[in-house]
């Protein structure tokens, strides 16, 4: 059994080395996936120089494409080709901590599709004011109702994919090249079959560095089911 955890990257030199030590202790089969899009803090060069060093350590240095859902896109196309049979993806500045990804991979022994969840019984958020929290909850409720996703965290970038549900996916015809591709590879596992289940985390704020968050990415998050909703989901014919 071999798990890849994937981690897009912009900017986190304070954090991606202390980070992949602490994932690589997970469990002797993980492995650590990083995409860069060239950062300019120089994330991919700490990482390219671990990755001389350790079998374990892989580097997808991206310089001329940017972007969350394209950079999430490469790296599943990756994990796939290093012969992954779960793939973890997380964010690299803590906030998704390693703490709770044994749980998500226990999860997956029953199903296709595990998230880290804020919004299930034990899950929460941590280090974050009342309007990020309740931007969280309405974005949620959102995107549940009108994507009819059957989960509660629905924007979680912390999730666990069997191989055989990415290898549903016709990863051409994803379209998303921001953070809605976190709800676009749900709809997709969905239509895909997949069965999903919800594993309490707690967010936390970042360690280091600045988030991208702005309030243009919200917006921006706020069309993009719409797409979604009238698009064809981009699954492989059996």
């Amino acid at each position: 059994m071999k798990i890849v955890a994937v981690l897009p990257t912009w900017n986190e030199a304070d954090n991606i080395l202390p980070l992949i030590n602490e994932l690589l202790g997970v469990s002797r089969h993980l492995e650590v996936l990083v995409v860069d899009d060239d950062s300019p803090d120089g994330t991919w060069k700490l990482v390219a120089e671990r990755a001389s060093n350790d079998r374990r350590v892989h580097l997808l240095h991206r310089t001329t494409e940017r972007g969350r859902g394209t950079a999430g896109i490469a790296g599943f196309q990756r994990a796939l080709e290093l012969g992954a049979d779960l793939v973890v993806e997380m964010d690299a500045d803590w906030s998704h901590h390693p703490r709770f990804l044994r749980d998500l991979l226990e999860g997956s022994r029953s199903a296709d599709v595990v998230i880290g969840s804020r919004l299930v019984r034990g899950g929460g958020e941590q280090g974050r004011n009342l309007l990020r929290t309740l931007i969280t909850l309405g974005a949620n409720l959102y995107l549940r109702v009108l994507l009819r996703l059957p989960v509660r965290d629905c924007t979680s970038g912390y999730r666990v994919f069997r191989r055989s549900t990415l290898e549903r996916f016709d990863w051409n015809a994803l379209r998303s090249t921001g953070p809605a591709i976190v709800q676009e590879m749900l709809v997709t596992a969905r239509a895909a079959g997949a069965r999903f289940n919800e594993v309490p985390i707690l967010f936390e704020e970042r360690r280091a560095g600045t988030s991208t968050f702005n309030s243009k990415i919200m917006l921006a998050g706020l069309g993009a089911p719409w797409r979604l909703l009238l698009s064809r989901p981009a699954v492989r014919m059996l």
